[in-house]
């Protein structure tokens, strides 16, 4: 559509650097990122692939699910410049969502040499218009989408209550499921694309990992579990140019509405890593942001795409999505390992009792009151363990 109409493209990618060249005040604008990445334009013979991408930006969360971290992947965009088929796909093109879940099941089937069980849970749903529905309902329920509420967990922050979860064991159940959801998805014929995203949807998986470690000739479990979130966001996008009206002129308004919420919660989390003050962020200004809110701030490894149209007519969209992108680069999130309390224990004690061994040897026939203090202490050790598992069992009964 842009080539038919005679639009210049105005964007050059080098390197890790994007130019942008503005045709009016002949100005050479530059940014820089962690990667850069370019759809083949005509008559171009290298561009990258959809392999390349997931390789590169996805690839890399994929390893910090494994060590128990929580990570998240959001596209985000002017309508039509391809966030939806970066984050799922085009018919055999399949994008990130699909290649993460398929290498995530190849490395759970491969026999490891660790004991390790894995347990994978799924839920996928949709914002429209600041309401939340499940895409993973039975399209044969009849009558409207039920609205699903946000709750805030002490621990665990918020979540949607009522959304179904299933449980997955290979990544055929994904795809049955990930096909259900698209299609329940809410799309619509606009000025700029014929098939455009008109809610945020949100993937998440959930991946529990339990081990089984030895302890002094004792067998322990425990867990580690993370949360995986793939955000493919509707684009941004202008009345005029969407050529919208009625319905999806309010639907574009919700979305500009909660991409701005967007914008200002990054923005303050941007400032205050760079100026070490906490600020106020404001998360419940939106459901998008207030579900995300460990994601964008908190305890996840966050990595986000920034998908932009290189067309002259689209230059102050792009311009605006290169420097929220720049802004998203200062954020610094401090992510944790989700393990349960008795995995610390057993390292924290594991270590005690080989600084003691060593004592032990080292002492041994030389002093004989150190040498009984150490066996006291492994004994104590020992019992605080046993007290510590004896807890955890009443606590999971």
């Amino acid at each position: 559509r842009e080539i038919s109409s005679g639009h210049k493209s105005v964007v050059s990618v080098t390197g890790q650097n994007i130019f942008v060249n503005h045709p009016q005040s002949h100005q050479k604008i530059s940014f820089q990122y962690d990667f850069c990445f370019s759809f083949p334009q005509p008559g171009d013979a290298v561009h990258d692939t959809q392999e390349n991408i997931y390789r590169q930006v996805a690839q890399p969360l994929l390893g910090r699910v494994f060590q128990g971290y929580n990570t998240c992947l959001f596209a985000y965009g002017q309508t039509g410049s391809g966030k939806s088929y970066t984050m799922t796909g085009y018919n055999t093109d399949i994008g990130i969502i699909p290649r993460f879940c398929q290498e995530l099941f190849y490395h759970i089937n491969v026999p490891d040499q660790e004991e390790v069980n894995y347990h994978v849970e799924m839920s996928y749903f949709e914002i429209y218009n600041e309401k939340i529905h499940d895409l993973l309902t039975s399209p044969r329920d009849i009558g409207p989408k039920i609205a699903l509420k946000v709750r805030e967990h002490q621990s665990y922050g918020p979540y949607v209550h009522g959304l179904s979860t299933y449980v997955v064991a290979s990544f055929t159940d994904v795809q049955t499921w990930l096909e259900l959801g698209n299609k329940q998805r809410a799309t619509a014929a606009t000025g700029m694309n014929d098939k455009s995203s008109r809610s945020h949807s949100v993937f998440t998986l959930s991946v529990t990992q339990t081990m089984r470690e030895l302890l002094e000739g004792e067998v322990h479990d425990h867990t580690r579990t993370s949360r995986v979130n793939l955000v493919d966001l509707a684009g941004s996008e202008r009345c005029n140019s969407a050529q919208t009206s009625g319905i999806r002129l309010k639907e574009g308004a919700s979305i500009n509405k909660s991409l701005l919420t967007l914008s200002k919660v990054i923005s303050a989390l941007a400032e205050m890593a760079d100026v070490h003050k906490r600020s106020f962020i404001p998360y419940r200004e939106s459901l998008l942001t207030w579900l995300l809110k460990e994601s964008l701030g908190g305890n996840s490894k966050t990595a986000m795409i920034a998908t932009i149209s290189p067309a002259s007519v689209n230059l102050e969209e792009s311009l605006g999505t290169l420097r929220y992108a720049t802004k998203a680069r200062n954020i610094i999130n401090v992510a944790r390992v989700n393990e349960d309390t008795n995995a610390a224990l057993i390292r924290e004690l594991k270590s005690e009792i080989e600084k003691l061994k060593t004592a032990q040897q080292c002492v041994l026939g030389v002093d004989q009151a150190i040498y009984e203090a150490s066996l006291q202490e492994i004994c104590s050790l020992r019992e605080r363990l046993s007290s510590q598992e004896r807890q955890l069992t009443e606590t999971q009964k």
